[in-house]
């Protein structure tokens, strides 16, 4: 994968695990950083937004990219939502792909349709850009535990070049709230795809 630089343009991605704090919180991180965002969510994801989160998703993917950028104080046009069936996404053809794409949280579903190739849907086929055009591209895996298959696909993902990292969390640290473990992990992802940040002090770093 590239790992060069910083990214600039970001595609993240929802669907239906649970852990979807950690990705509100990744999409904060994003803008506040100053990248562009190109926003996916399956249906999956919405249903469980409606578990998880004070607020529903709402149901048309650019409604919800237009609250949740105005949530976290976006610029016009930073963020910017995408159906999950919307093929003429720029980003959908390995002409314009993004810098990185972050899949979070990812199914166990979705692993297995990105390592097979099934592209049926913009998740699957921009997953499937980012590798065939050596771009960032990290998984974000919310299961326990873990079956063979999972762990086989992983693998050949991994050997492929792309970031499996699952939400675990540190304790060096010193956390005191979910918000301070939900840091840890997406501190990990921005620092995967070469965003910069200051969530918390680093190891050997002063606190």
């Amino acid at each position: 994968m590239r790992r060069t630089g910083s990214s600039e343009h970001v595609v993240l991605a929802m669907t239906g695990a649970s852990g979807l704090p950690y990705a509100l919180r990744l999409l904060d991180c994003l803008i506040a950083a100053g990248c562009r965002v190109s926003l996916i969510t399956s249906k999956a994801a919405h249903a469980v937004a409606a578990l998880e989160l004070d607020q529903p998703f709402p149901a048309r993917h650019d409604a919800l990219a237009a609250e949740l950028g105005g949530r976290f104080g976006a610029a016009e046009g930073q963020v910017k939502g995408f159906a999950r069936q919307d093929w003429t996404a720029p980003f959908a053809s390995g002409s314009n792909p993004p810098d990185a794409m972050v899949v979070c949280p990812c199914t166990t579903g979705t692993l297995g349709a990105i390592i097979n190739g099934l592209s049926d849907s913009l998740i699957e086929r921009t997953a499937d850009v980012c590798i065939k055009e050596r771009r960032d591209l990290v998984i974000v895996p919310r299961e326990a535990p873990l079956s063979a298959i999972a762990l086989g696909q992983m693998t050949r993902l991994a050997e492929l070049g792309v970031v499996i990292l699952p939400p675990a969390p540190a304790f060096y640290h010193r956390p005191q709230t979910i918000e301070d473990l939900i840091d840890f992990t997406v501190a990990r992802i921005l620092d995967q795809i070469g965003v910069a940040h200051s969530l918390h002090a680093r190891w050997g770093d002063e606190g």
